[in-house]
């Protein structure tokens, strides 16, 4: 499912993230709670963290979503009646915990449409399927392949966008990237500048980005030529002073390369490079640690002297007297400024934006 405008808003939502809220793989429940144009969330479903503030759960700021234990206690919130049941987990190779099935299945009956970004396809599921069809229910798998039909090939027309197309890449899986990149495109945003995002993954699709793809969805052959269209439809559709590409995967990881992908389609003009000091393996690798950003770094120089603009921080397992430190040592190390994002929302990071269109007029 690519490319698809969030016009508007699709309706009230539950999110379900069962035993997952509290880990990496609830980025999906994660991105939907700090941001959406998509849904109004509700509340989110996880009986572990139940009676809780979902933004206090995640990192310390109030959004005023609660934690619910099950359907029952989410259907009963006060508020707009709930339409949608969003999957909020991201498992690895997508396939869908046996233990969601029973709320999936419970939220069909209650005639819910249910969204899921897994690769497990609910709409393939034949129980799912005939509950769906026989209370008139919709189900979105939005990591369902697209036809080939629709697919593009690279063009090289890339070269046409004439602002500055910035990728937020990192250094692990699941390290922050597409949070950096909103609140880039929201802080710039705030400044009076136009900013465009490119998503490219399900997440980004649930939080109702304009332009966009889900990479993991397509035949590989026609995956930068994808990148390429939906960075060529935001310049052309919008004329932003500035695009924000999502990154995905790593430059280095053995599972999820994705960022070569997104340098060879997006072509950016400069690099932000998010990275979590205080992780100690790779997503999925234990055993192997994340490489430094000055080695990606060095990898951006060899692939075509892309320069890195700043390197972004997750706080993920850090104390603030860690983080500080971290933005001292990989500042001194890199050359680059080092930014936590999250204290100022990115508007440090828009600064250095701002800086270099001020340079090139």
């Amino acid at each position: 499912m690519t490319r698809t405008p969030a016009a508007r808003i699709d309706g009230t939502a539950l999110i379900l993230c069962e035993g997952s809220y509290a880990t990496g793989f609830g980025k999906t429940a994660h991105g939907l709670v700090r941001f959406t144009r998509r849904y109004r969330v509700r509340g989110v479903i996880d009986s572990t963290l139940a009676g809780r503030d979902a933004g206090t759960a995640l990192d310390g700021r109030p959004r005023g979503i609660p934690i619910v234990a099950g359907l029952d206690e989410g259907l009963a919130l006060p508020g707009d009646a709930v339409t949608h049941l969003v999957v909020g987990v991201a498992t690895p190779g997508g396939r869908l915990p046996g233990p969601l099935r029973p709320a999936i299945h419970d939220a069909l009956n209650r005639g819910l449409h249910v969204d899921s970004g897994l690769h497990t396809f609910l709409s393939e599921d034949a129980e799912f399927a005939d509950i769906a069809r026989r209370v008139g229910a919709r189900i979105r798998d939005v990591r369902k392949p697209p036809p080939r039909s629709e697919l593009h090939f690279p063009t090289g027309r890339i070269e046409e966008v004439r602002c500055p197309r910035i990728a937020v890449l990192g250094t692990d899986c699941a390290v922050g990237k597409r949070t950096t990149a909103w609140l880039l495109v929201q802080a710039l945003e705030g400044m009076g500048c136009a900013a465009e995002m490119v998503g490219t993954g399900q997440t980004a699709w649930m939080q109702g980005v304009r332009h966009g793809l889900v990479l993991d969805s397509i035949v590989n052959d026609f995956v930068t030529g994808e990148i390429e269209h939906a960075v060529l439809g935001a310049w052309r559709e919008r004329a932003p002073r500035v695009i924000v590409i999502e990154g995905q995967g790593s430059l280095i990881h053995p599972a999820c390369p994705g960022g070569f992908e997104i340098l060879g389609g997006a072509r950016p003009t400069a690099v932000v490079i998010q990275h979590a000091p205080g992780r100690q393996w790779l997503e999925g690798f234990d055993g192997t640690a994340p490489a430094h950003p000055k080695r990606h770094m060095e990898i951006l120089r060899l692939m075509g002297d892309i320069p890195t603009l700043a390197v972004t921080l997750s706080r993920e397992n850090l104390s603030p007297k860690e983080l500080d430190a971290a933005i001292e040592s990989i500042g001194a190390e890199t050359g680059v400024p080092v930014i936590d994002p999250f204290a100022d929302d990115a508007v440090g990071l828009a600064l250095l934006v701002r800086q270099g269109l001020e340079k090139t007029g």
